[in-house]
């Protein structure tokens, strides 16, 4: 009898669905996520079951730039990631189709090797064991796409695990084409032009300038009289 409760048990074991988690570090998710292990996350498209109480983090990049993405798988377990962007949630795409073998439910499902809007890189970090910590990876954006507070979906895929086969993050970003304004820097200091002067003016910090035309004129004449007048004395 005890030995067959401890089969029941072993059998028990290999067909409850193993479990698999992870947090997204960067872009800044939408969303509030659990410190441990980054719930809510089970819920398309972004992870909540219902209603999304978001965060407020934006994060800005430029069209045709780089988008960092970066991972934190906190539970293990054999798969890969998509990445996809859109205007709006509605925007996102579905998830890929998934085709069940044995006692698998998520055995397998499709990659695109060659992704096309919304996606933008699928297939990202694939893996069979644990990773030794974050992942990150530099997503190209398409050149002269923009969009205001648009959606940067992440989503896991995982082999050998009980539906859902997907795990779900998401963040919003800002795409723009116009560069962030340089930084002013500190006001003048001694010896430097005043804000309103036009370089080559003469007037540095209000002192009077001895490199125009007519000081040199001024000058010279000056220094002649005085040498009459010695010439005249002597």
């Amino acid at each position: 009898m005890r030995t067959a409760l401890l089969a029941s048990l072993l059998v028990l074991g290999a067909t409850a669905p193993a479990l698999a988690h992870f947090k997204l570090m960067s872009p800044a998710s939408m969303t509030a996520q659990d410190a441990t292990y980054g719930d809510p996350q089970k819920g398309a498209p972004c992870g909540p079951n219902g209603a999304i109480t978001e965060t407020g983090a934006i994060t800005q990049v430029m069209t045709g730039g780089m988008l960092t993405v970066t991972i934190d798988e906190t539970i293990a377990h054999p798969g890969h990631y998509r990445v996809a962007i859109a205007q709006d949630l509605a925007g996102l795409p579905p998830a890929p189709i998934v085709t069940a073998a044995g006692g698998d439910q998520c055995a397998n499902t499709t990659i695109q090797t060659n992704p096309t809007m919304p996606v933008l890189k699928d297939g990202l970090f694939p893996h069979t064991a644990t990773f030794s910590g974050p992942q990150t990876a530099q997503i190209q954006l398409p050149a002269g796409f923009t969009c205001t507070n648009c959606i940067v979906q992440v989503i896991e895929y995982m082999k050998n695990h009980g539906a859902p086969c997907f795990y779900y993050h998401c963040a919003r970003v800002t795409i723009t084409d116009t560069p962030a304004a340089p930084d002013a820097g500190p006001g003048p200091g001694p010896g430097t032009p005043d804000a309103g002067t036009p370089v080559g003016s003469g007037n540095v910090d209000g002192g009077c300038s001895t490199t125009d035309g007519t000081g040199l004129i001024g000058t010279a004449l000056l220094a002649g009289l005085l040498a009459l007048r010695r010439r005249r004395r002597s």
